[in-house]
């Protein structure tokens, strides 16, 4: 009976050791565990104890060897608590890990088919940073993206009104390219009705035309009508079109990463950034109510304006992420027939896009033929404000001096204004700059030489050869210009837009100077510079008195942000224990190679033992600095 009381308080304090070591190991470690991985750190520790036991053996009539043996089953158990977080963080589970091992595979193929399609066009040594350029490559890359499906056409699409950052050849080809989709079942749309309404179709529409009237990559619309009589167009985004948009944009995350560290051209133009800002773009298009609230605020400001365009109205009641109800305005998309007196529809287009970047600072930012509509009464719509633009007024305000100083011939006022609209490199060379723009200016703006919108391509060019990057709020503003030439154009052949912006700018300039302007201008300046006047009195006669009486001092404090205090007392924590575990390893290294010392056993001496437990305290600050550096990692 006292043997098995005896084994069993044994079982109970080797548990409750176990238990001990596991729970250091997680403190030491700053990690959370759960029950699972509580059992295996014991298991772990129990084998490594059982296994460095026999080892050393005579724990039994050394009992000091035990130091030995429960800091070898720490270290283990440290070293596998790590890496079980490494390789399945907290939190996860197998539900998890499933879904996470079907995602995986599902982005490896898709990313083995992209691979594969850009080996097949020749594009294999590019994303290697191994290629040069060779005649027909452009061709290529356009039937590579074609072929790659909807996020990688309109990323090509995108591309194709950079002409600041590509060449013509590839800006031509790009501006090719087209991905034609046949709309999707009408049981599939249906599901997505169903899923979005929160009910049937038939309890909020009257008639539903399960034909679509358009269909895109991204989406289709349908004719219906609503149960009040109201005549809509429903745009149904396509079923499944999400994970695999969300799939391509990992992959050209992926190979922006890759053009980055390889190629020189990649990170000169900020390819991750242009990844990264298409990505943003992309998501919102993905996301009818951005689409609905930026048609609402377009359509708010032209009503206020009284603009003769017209802007469709949302039903934002029955829109959500996956639908977009609207209006059907009665018309044709332009060009689908020919018109009389367009002209003055030209102006007013304008007006309005020129009113939406250089007041309202939101945009469209693809008003092609196919976004403008013309009424059966005459005028002009504009739709689909899935991707608009946003600037800030400063941005508004240098866009009006570029213009201004384009129309004056003004080069240091280009440089000027064109610095305020772009980022500033370090080390740039001013005079070179202006030297630059004035040859620029005597090319496209010489007299008799009528501006033309193209030149535009050439003024990027100067700014990429001196180092200076665009915006993609200003590169979306001049890809919405060169895309609204086209479709002026279509309504007026002979409409010149450079003209007429010049003219709205400087209207604006004008306006900025009037005499309401100025007074509007200097009356809010005051009402904010007014606070500020009533305290200074107080704080120079403060100021005064300090430097009569010899108080008057300066204090600067260093790292004040606690962010800063945080990232620096982490940072000498983590070179302290790394300082700390260099040095018992140094200190254990010489007592294992020295000889001789008080025999614990045959073939183990004490300053062996000794050896032995600072290697391992090394080993465990090591740990601990390597898991805390991992967790810093953004």
């Amino acid at each position: 009976m006292a043997n098995v009381s005896f084994a069993v308080f044994g079982t109970i304090l080797t548990v409750l050791l176990l238990l001990l070591i596991v729970v250091g190991a997680r403190r030491l470690l700053g990690l959370r565990i759960g029950l699972l991985r509580t059992a295996a750190g014991c298991f772990v520790a129990l084998s490594t104890a059982g296994i460095v036991t026999r080892g050393v053996g005579g724990v039994e009539q050394n009992p000091s060897l035990l130091t030995l043996v429960i800091g070898s089953a720490l270290l283990v158990t440290m070293a596998f608590l790590m890496l079980a977080e490494l390789v399945v963080p907290h939190g996860s589970s197998p539900i998890t890990w499933y879904r996470a091992l079907r995602r995986w595979v599902a982005r490896t193929r898709r990313y083995s088919r992209i691979a594969a399609i850009g080996v097949r066009h020749g594009l294999g040594p590019y994303l290697r940073g191994r290629g040069r350029r060779r005649p027909g490559l452009a061709r290529h890359l356009r039937l590579a993206l074609e072929e790659s499906g909807t996020t990688f056409v309109k990323l090509g699409q995108v591309l194709s009104t950079r002409r600041d950052l590509l060449p013509p050849e590839f800006i031509a080809e790009l501006s090719q390219l087209q991905h034609e989709v046949p709309p999707a079942p009408w049981a599939e749309v249906r599901t997505v009705l169903v899923e979005e309404l929160g009910t049937e179709p038939d309890t909020i529409f009257a008639s539903f035309d399960e034909e679509p009237i358009a269909a895109a990559s991204v989406a289709q619309v349908h004719r219906a009508t609503l149960r009040s009589g109201a005549e809509v167009v429903v745009k149904v985004q396509r079923p499944g079109i999400r994970p695999l948009v969300e799939q391509d944009l990992d992959i050209v995350a992926t190979l922006a990463r890759a053009l980055h560290e390889r190629m020189g051209w990649a990170r000169t133009i900020g390819i991750n950034d242009l990844a990264q800002g298409f990505a943003d773009s992309l998501t919102e298009e993905l996301d009818f109510r951005v689409e609905a609230a930026n048609t609402t605020a377009v359509r708010t400001l032209a009503l206020a304006r009284k603009s003769p365009v017209v802007i469709p109205q949302i039903h934002t009641d029955l829109s959500t992420a996956r639908l977009l109800v609207m209006d059907r305005l009665p018309g044709v998309p332009l060009g689908s027939k020919p018109l009389e007196g367009a002209e003055p529809r030209a102006g007013q287009l304008l007006a309005l896009m020129m009113e939406q970047i250089m007041i309202d600072g939101i945009f469209h930012c693809d008003p092609h033929p196919g976004n403008v509509f013309v009424l059966d009464d005459g005028r002009i719509a504009l739709l689909d404000f899935g991707v608009v633009g946003r600037i800030d007024a400063n941005i508004q305000a240098a866009l009006q001096d570029i213009l201004v100083a384009i129309d004056r011939r003004d080069r240091a006022g280009l440089s000027d204004a064109l610095l305020e609209a772009v980022s500033r490199p370090e080390g740039l060379d001013d005079q070179a700059l202006e030297r630059a723009l004035g040859q620029f200016m005597a090319s496209h703006l010489s007299a008799g030489v009528p501006p033309r919108l193209d030149m535009f391509v050439d003024l990027f060019r100067i700014l990429g050869a001196h180092g200076l990057r665009v915006p993609p709020g200003v590169a979306a503003v001049f890809r919405a210009v060169g895309t609204l030439e086209g479709t002026l154009k279509t309504l007026d052949p002979g409409f010149e837009i450079i003209e007429a912006a010049r003219t709205f700018a400087t209207s604006r300039i004008a306006d900025r100077f009037s005499p309401p302007s100025l007074r509007q201008a200097a009356e809010d300046e005051t009402l904010k510079l007014l606070p500020l006047l009533r305290r200074l009195p107080r704080r120079i006669d403060r100021i005064t008195n300090a430097v009569e009486q010899g108080r008057l001092s300066v204090g600067v404090r260093l790292f004040a942000d606690e962010r800063e205090r945080r990232f620096v007392s982490g940072l000498v924590r983590q070179a302290t224990l790394a300082f700390l575990g260099a040095v018992t390893g140094v200190m254990a290294v010489i007592l294992l190679g020295t000889t001789g010392g008080p025999a614990l056993s045959a073939g183990f001496t004490l300053y062996q033992l000794f050896g032995y437990n600072l290697l391992l305290i090394s080993a465990v600050l090591m740990l601990r600095t390597l898991i805390t550096s991992l967790r810093r990692d953004p």
